[in-house]
Formats: structure tokens, C-alpha cells, sequence
């Protein structure tokens, strides 16, 4: 008798999480799987990790690695060296990974050298600037992952010309938009409104939201006071909510940099509550990829504040206009946005709310045949 298909999901950092949970509950529904889950630790403080688990209805992990920060050299190899005992424990048919964090492609790369097959979750996402740690790792980890689940056609596209045997790679939508979908209503009851004096009884006032976390971004203290000059000049027309990233709100403080009155700045905040500042804002300024794809999937007007993007989609037919980071520019975008000229979008196709059962029914239809899967099949 064959086993029960046994799947080790990763996650590492506070992206994944929304990623990871329609994935999890969907397996959930089906007894022939066994799913595992292993957390990290990449991302292990309680703003950043834990409140998402509580409020998504994450089961508990299995096993947390607690590898906690670091730079990239050394957080991978943490992560390889704590995570190979635990795929040798448990025996996985399949370890499931998604985006592009450092968990992703330490985990599938421990994984392949055991031989356990890999399924990549948002693959075949490109910005084709190397200068991004993310950018190596989705490299990587698609050459690696014997399943690429992509979330746009143009994926497809850079998989192949990547060398990647079609048959392994299947277009199955957005798991984040999975969340999005599933939480919204929820979301809507947040309080986060009346919290931040944005809401007046049924009524809200317009407002934007922004973050910023890109190294390029924060890590120069003239280029992250150079932006929020840019966001103070809109915070003057509306107020704009930047939940602050713990690395980014170190710089702020040694740098002493002061910011608009309107520019209102909180520590980070749930998923929840975030979801719900998203969909009520007037426009969203980022330089993070789920957010451009939130965006599109509200059909909120956002301005990416970088030079590329791997999630072009949300520009060719979602409502993401690429503006980099040219104070003038910026300040423009969003005016044109505040008098009502933002640019429309629609839905890209499969970005319905389906894509972790589409996942789920890929891999039981064409079950992965890791180590223990294949000493149990008869012999013919």
C-alpha cells in the first residue's frame, strides 16, 4: 500500500505566509495527503511572523528551525545545516516552496541533494537585475524545483528560455490572491480606520499607504530621506500611512530624518489590518513585489518605487505604474492619481481564488516519487 503523499511546506519570511496558507488548508482537505510544516525562522519577532499565523489560521509548525537573521551567506547556510536532520527525519515525498526569500532556495537545494523532489510556488518570476538577492534565488531555485507553479504567461516564457521542460511547468494563478480573497471580508471589519483616525463611522477619508524595505531603497540615508521628500509632498495633500519595517526604521532614527505631519508613521501591522488599509486606500506607493499584485487584485492604484519589476503583469493589465524613484516623478504619479486620472486595470486571468486547489490537483495527478514513495511502489 502506497502512503499517504507526505509534503514538507516551507516558509521562512513574513511574504510567505500568505502564500503558504490556502496551500496548507487545501491540503488539509484531502486525507491522501500528509501535510508537514516548517518554519525557519528567517522572520521570528511577533510583528513579522507570529500575529500572521494566528490571524490567518496557520496551524502551529511542526518543526521551527529558529535560525533567525544574518547576512544572506550566512542565514543559507544556517538554514541548510538545521534543515538536512529534518528532511532526513521525516522522509518527505515532496518539499513545497514559495517566493524567493533565502528559506526558498537553501531549502530546495538541501532537498535535491536527497534526492526529495521540489515544487516552486511563484515561478518563472524575473526582474533581470542580479543586483537583487531575490532575483538569485528565484534563479536557483527554478533551475532546481521539479514543479514550477507560475502565476503569469510571461513566467512561462522565462522558464523555457531558461532551459525548463514544459511539461514540469503549469500557469495555476496566485496563491496570495488565494488569501486576499478568502480574508477581505474579514479584513473589512478591522478597526485599523477608527485606530488611525481614518475612518468616521461608516465614512473613510482619503488617505495613502506606503513601504519601503529594498536595500537600494533604505540602505543609503540620502536615498530614503530623498523618497520621503518626495512622500511628504503628497502627505500634504492626503495623509499617508507607512508602516515601518524594523531595518528601515533603524536608518530613520540614526539618520534623523523628520517626515510631514500627514506622513504617519506605525510599526508594522497584521495582515489584516494591512489588507484592510489596502483596499480602502487612494493609492499605494511600494517598493515590494506582493503588494503590486494585492493592488491589481483591488484594483487600488499603485506607484512601484524601483526600476524593474518581476511582476509585470500588474503593469501590462493590473493597475501598478513602474515610476522608479525620481522625487519629480513620483510627486507627479500621484497627483495625476489624487485628481482622479489613475490608471484602470483588470484581473489577470486564474487570479481567482483557485490556485491552491489547482496545485493541490497537479500533484495528486502527477504524484512526485521521492525516495520513499518509489521503495513502496510494486515491483513490475
Amino acid at each position: 500500500m502506497i502512503p499517504r503523499l507526505k509534503i514538507i511546506n516551507i516558509v521562512g519570511a513574513r511574504p510567505n505566509l500568505p502564500k503558504i496558507a490556502p496551500l496548507i488548508r487545501e491540503m488539509q482537505r484531502h486525507p491522501e495527503i500528509e501535510p508537514v510544516l516548517v518554519h525557519t525562522g528567517q522572520h521570528y519577532d511577533e510583528a513579522l511572523s507570529d500575529i500572521f499565523f494566528r490571524q490567518m489560521g496557520i496551524p502551529a509548525p511542526h518543526v521551527n528551525l529558529e535560525v533567525g537573521s544574518g547576512s544572506h551567506a550566512s542565514q543559507t547556510a544556517e538554514i541548510l545545516k538545521r534543515v538536512e536532520p529534518v528532511l532526513l527525519e521525516h522522509q518527505p515525498d515532496l518539499v513545497l516552496v514559495v517566493g524567493d526569500v533565502n528559506s526558498t532556495i537553501a531549502v530546495s537545494l538541501a532537498a535535491v541533494k536527497l534526492g526529495i523532489p521540489v515544487a516552486h510556488v511563484e515561478a518563472g518570476l524575473r526582474s533581470f537585475d542580479r543586483s537583487m538577492p531575490e532575483e538569485i534565488n528565484r534563479i536557483l531555485t527554478d533551475a532546481l524545483a521539479d514543479y514550477l507553479f507560475v502565476t503569469e504567461e510571461d513566467a512561462i516564457q522565462h522558464l523555457l528560455k531558461e532551459g525548463r521542460p514544459r511539461e514540469s511547468i503549469y500557469l495555476v494563478g496566485n496563491v496570495m490572491i488565494d488569501s486576499l480573497r478568502h480574508f477581505l471580508p474579514v479584513a473589512q471589519n478591522s478597526p485599523i480606520g477608527e485606530n488611525l483616525n481614518l475612518k468616521n463611522a461608516a465614512n473613510w477619508q482619503r488617505f495613502g499607504v506606503l513601504t519601503l524595505h529594498r536595500p537600494s531603497n533604505v540602505d543609503s540615508t540620502e536615498k530614503l530621506a530623498e523618497l520621503l521628500g518626495a512622500i511628504d509632498s503628497i502627505a500634504a495633500q492626503v495623509p499617508v500611512i507607512f508602516p515601518v519595517h524594523p531595518r528601515t526604521q533603524q536608518r530613520l532614527t540614526q539618520a534623523g530624518i523628520k517626515t510631514h505631519p500627514q506622513l504617519c508613521l506605525i510599526p508594522p501591522i497584521g495582515y489584516l489590518d494591512f489588507l484592510c488599509l489596502l483596499s480602502k486606500a487612494a493609492l499605494v506607493l511600494t517598493d515590494s513585489g506582493g503588494i503590486q499584485e494585492e493592488t491589481t487584485a483591488l484594483g487600488v492604484p499603485c506607484l512601484t518605487l524601483r526600476e524593474n519589476t518581476e511582476r509585470p503583469i500588474t503593469i501590462s493589465e493590473g493597475t501598478n505604474l513602474l515610476i522608479g524613484t525620481d522625487p519629480a516623478k513620483i510627486i507627479a504619479a500621484a497627483q495625476a492619481i489624487l485628481a482622479g486620472n489613475g490608471k484602470p486595470g483588470r484581473i489577470p486571468p486564474f487570479w481567482d481564488g483557485h490556485s491552491a486547489e489547482r496545485i493541490v490537483d497537479v500533484l495528486l495527478k502527477n504524484p512526485p516519487l521521492g525516495p520513499r514513495r518509489k521503495s513502496t511502489l510494486p515491483v513490475t
